[in-house]
């Protein structure tokens, strides 16, 4: 049915369009607690043999929804209820602001992909910071992701991370320190090591005094380079991070100018995910995200060293109860492989 629905409707409206009307319809369930209740209790994956621990931090199921969609946490909890073991929202800048000019959003419905360059439009690290504060009907599991704002300089960037930290650290299960999308300029220099060391040694002192120490993770772009895929998995390690987020969105591909995400990124996600393992094994907590599509996907990711995998473009394409599925297939996966619990799969293959 969903699939009729987008064929003939929704791929019809301006992709941005859609994304606010979906983001809006979430945020007036998150209101209504009976009814997300009762949807939660229907899609959410509840069953043992799938939850996770990682970095302290118990997850109900190993797969999420990536930063990018709830942009500004306002729906965090409905879309747990829709069968996400956990939500990332963000990113968020310290400070408001609008994004880069419309449109800014591309479906590529035959590569099941998305071009983006948002620029990391929202309302700022105070006002998610008041919404994440409210109190929760459903239990969801809540990472922050933050980003640099754009109007200030690279000198400063350090700066203005540990301000949104400061506000949304406490209010996170998990902090992540986003430098690799491609649409704020000059965000991706900040993964060259000189540079990312005092970043995370700054946002990491607020995560360490905070009541529960926030785990602090990093997100990198598929476009590094391997020697500097393996330098920033050393600095994660030297620092004592909680984990890698791999990938984020990238830059190599032909048509509108932004970050490519969905099936095209699916081999390099992997690659770099592989790359990471053999660099750390199990020292940090790994997150795939790029390309997933399927239980399938969501099993590879797992077996090749992720305790954690999450998803974003692939909702676009399977409807909304894409998650609540891929967690009934990976129940029954390992039910039929013989294990107690899905972290027993992890890096089988690694």
């Amino acid at each position: 049915m969903y699939r009729l629905v987008f064929s003939q409707v929704l791929r019809r409206f301006d992709a941005e369009a859609v994304h606010h009307l979906t983001v809006s319809a979430l945020a007036l369930l998150a209101r209504l607690p009976l009814l997300k209740r009762l949807l939660h209790r229907a899609l959410a994956p509840h069953d043992p043999a799938l939850r996770v621990t990682a970095f302290g931090v118990h997850f109900p199921g190993p797969l999420g929804l990536a930063a990018g969609f709830d942009k500004d946490a306002a729906c965090a909890e409905a879309i747990a209820a829709l069968g996400f073991g956990h939500v990332e929202v963000g990113t968020i800048t310290a400070h408001g602001q609008p994004g880069n000019p419309r449109p800014r959003l591309f479906r590529l419905v035959r590569e099941r992909a998305v071009i983006n360059r948002m620029g990391f439009n929202n309302a700022g690290a105070h006002a998610a910071a008041r919404r994440l504060s409210r109190p929760r009907s459903v239990p969801v599991v809540v990472g922050v992701n933050i980003g640099k704002t754009k109007v200030v300089p690279e000198a400063e960037a350090a700066a203005d991370y540990v301000a949104s930290a400061r506000k949304l650290a406490p209010l996170a299960d998990y902090l992540v320190v986003n430098v690799s999308s491609p649409n704020t300029p000059g965000l991706r220099n900040l993964q060259a090591v000189s540079l990312l060391r005092p970043l995370l040694t700054a946002v990491k002192e607020v995560c360490d005094a905070t009541p529960r120490r926030t785990p602090l993770l990093v997100k990198i772009a598929p476009d590094l380079a391997d020697e500097d895929v393996d330098a920033v998995a050393e600095l994660a390690m030297e620092l004592r991070l909680d984990g890698i987020i791999a990938t984020n969105t990238t830059i190599r591909h032909e048509g509108e100018t932004g970050g490519l995400s969905g099936r095209p990124l699916k081999a390099r996600s992997l690659e770099v995910l592989r790359r990471l393992r053999a660099k750390v094994g199990d020292r940090l907590v790994l997150v795939s995200a790029g390309g997933v599509e399927d239980a399938d996907d969501v099993w590879e990711r797992i077996l090749a060293g992720a305790t954690l995998v999450q998803g974003y473009t692939a909702w676009i394409y399977g409807g909304p109860l894409w998650a609540a599925r891929i967690h009934r297939r990976l129940q029954r996966r390992v039910r039929r492989h013989g294990l107690k619990s899905i972290t027993e799969a992890i890096g089988r293959t690694a």
